[in-house]
């Protein structure tokens, strides 16, 4: 079974091309997702907002750019910085979106809202972002530093979420939650970064082994 994460398998053609056209796929299907939202948040909000709204899919598209670098090294070489800050957003969002969308559905069910077919689909696609992030940390070359700048950027896109009200919506039976959702979030981002550290370390003592 170490083979499914072993440096081999992540790196290889057919699987780099298999994540990047269904995280594309998925990105897409994401901003069709908040369409509604975002014509809502252009009616009502200072343009400026709008790049807050879609948090799902903009984690997708982050990780869908990081497969980019690692699919075409020779072309795009020269732009490490942007490649690095690309994969420390990849890391922090696809983790911290996965666990919250999947919290989200539960917690309202939890609550007395009823699960369809949507949620289940929902579940399964946002748990993989999770996973595919942390496996795909071996193969990225960003460091603490630009960790921290993607945890401080998706801590600025949570506070605009909730000073704003331009917060994903939430099922019905949460609506009285929101405090309690905001408390989650941030804290949620706080550990998604540690989460993304300590996946960091990992690889790189597994890299000085060999």
């Amino acid at each position: 079974m170490s083979f499914f994460w072993s440096r081999s398998f992540l790196s290889s053609r057919l699987l780099l091309w298999s994540l990047f056209i269904c995280n594309l796929f998925g990105t897409i299907y994401g901003y069709i997702w908040y369409e509604s939202q975002l014509r809502e948040t252009w009616v009502h909000h200072p343009k400026w907002q709008l790049v807050f709204v879609p948090d799902s899919p903009t984690a997708s598209l982050f990780f869908t750019l990081a497969l980019l670098f690692l699919m075409f090294p020779g072309v795009l070489g020269k732009l490490n910085f942007l490649r690095t800050l690309i994969e420390g957003l990849a890391v922090v969002t696809s983790v911290k979106y996965g666990v919250w969308a999947v919290s989200m559905i539960f917690a309202g069910a939890a609550q007395g809202g009823e699960l369809v077919w949507q949620d289940w689909m929902l579940v399964a696609s946002h748990m993989a972002m999770a996973v595919e992030a942390l496996l795909f940390v071996r193969l990225f070359k960003f460091g603490t530093g630009m960790l921290l700048c993607a945890g401080a950027w998706t801590l600025l896109n949570d506070a605009v979420d909730y000073m704003f009200e331009v917060y994903p919506w939430l099922p019905q039976t949460l609506w009285d939650n929101v405090p309690e959702v905001m408390v989650f979030t941030f804290c949620l981002t706080i550990a998604s970064v540690v989460l993304g550290w300590l996946a960091l370390k990992g690889a790189k003592r597994t890299r000085a082994k060999f």
